[in-house]
């Protein structure tokens, strides 16, 4: 079996697909998509982060193809349609950085709330401004989370033991699902999340119903000073509205981890906002997150080669 990976993967997961067949590992291979169709062309399995472009071309054009694996829990790079009408399987990551997203949500929460960084800053040019960085507790303020998945879970218990009240807006979630019954987040519609929330993360894929979900209307409808963190995908938010929110006062500010074109370009409006922190789509970039990632995947596509099930299969 030939595998061809096309972006980095963590050594251990490497040497699970090595000692199971014959592995071609290009992590830039992805930048060049005239050389990828022609080495997809005998390949039997496919190992791709987010930036490889899985389309139907390139699945077309791989007549050996068994299986992609997405090292990784976001899709949208995928062409989902076109693998199943080939019968192509698409395995993922499912959970293996959900914790690692889920600490970064509350290190956000924690960083607006008190600047370590900035008063640090200030120290060292000589300043001792006690009364700027005073800061806020977390203790009694309300996080809602907009989709109640696997990482909103996590964060809900961790933020709980902060003393933080959770509130949570899921079409998809039951009253009676576990992180409602036991986890203690409440379960409410989006307006009233919005009017409620201080901080407000964003937990959702990207699709057609919720591409530019938070555009002006609904960022008019949070409560004046609460912050957004995005570590779901870029496209979820409107950028350019995001940021005139922001110089208006309407929000206090956001913490993104993804953006809708990465890197950011030049004229981005959010590069110019003192209220925006921005990190490199790190959220679940942990090392630990990766191993468990890479060693996931890499054993899932092991299974498809073999015939057998999977656990991780892609929707």
């Amino acid at each position: 079996m030939n595998v061809l990976v096309t972006e980095v993967i963590w050594p251990e997961g490497l040497e699970v697909l090595e000692a199971f067949g014959s592995v071609e590992y290009d992590p830039r291979l992805w930048e060049f998509p005239e050389r990828l169709r022609g080495k997809a062309r005998a390949a039997d399995a496919l190992v791709v982060r987010n930036q490889t472009r899985v389309g139907a071309e390139l699945i077309r054009g791989a007549p050996s193809l068994k299986v992609v694996g997405r090292l990784g829990v976001g899709l949208d790079n995928i062409d989902l349609a076109a693998a199943r009408e080939r019968g192509v399987p698409v395995v993922y990551a499912r959970n293996a950085n959900a914790v690692s997203v889920a600490e970064y949500v509350m290190a956000a929460v924690l960083h607006v709330s008190r600047d370590l960084p900035g008063a640090a800053e200030d120290v060292r040019a000589g300043g001792w401004d006690r009364r700027r960085f005073t800061g806020s507790e977390v203790h009694g303020k309300v996080l809602g989370l907009v989709g109640v998945g696997e990482i909103s879970h996590r964060v809900a218990r961790r933020a709980a033991a902060f003393g933080m009240r959770v509130v949570g807006h899921d079409p998809y979630v039951t009253p009676y699902d576990y992180p409602i019954v036991e986890t203690g987040v409440e379960l409410v519609d989006l307006n009233t999340l919005l009017a409620a929330a201080d901080f407000v993360s964003l937990h959702v894929p990207l699709n057609a119903a919720t591409r530019g979900l938070f555009s002006r209307p609904v960022l008019q409808k949070m409560k004046p000073g609460a912050w957004l963190i995005n570590t779901s995908r870029g496209g979820v938010v409107d950028e350019g509205d995001l940021a005139r929110a922001i110089d208006e006062g309407l929000i206090g500010g956001t913490v993104l981890d993804v953006l809708e074109k990465e890197p950011p370009g030049e004229n981005n409006p959010l590069l110019k906002s003192g209220r925006v922190v921005l990190t490199p789509h790190v959220a679940g970039l942990t090392e630990e997150a990766q191993v468990k990632t890479s060693v996931l995947v890499a054993e899932e596509v092991v299974k498809v080669l073999r015939g057998e099930p999977s656990l991780c299969l892609a929707g």
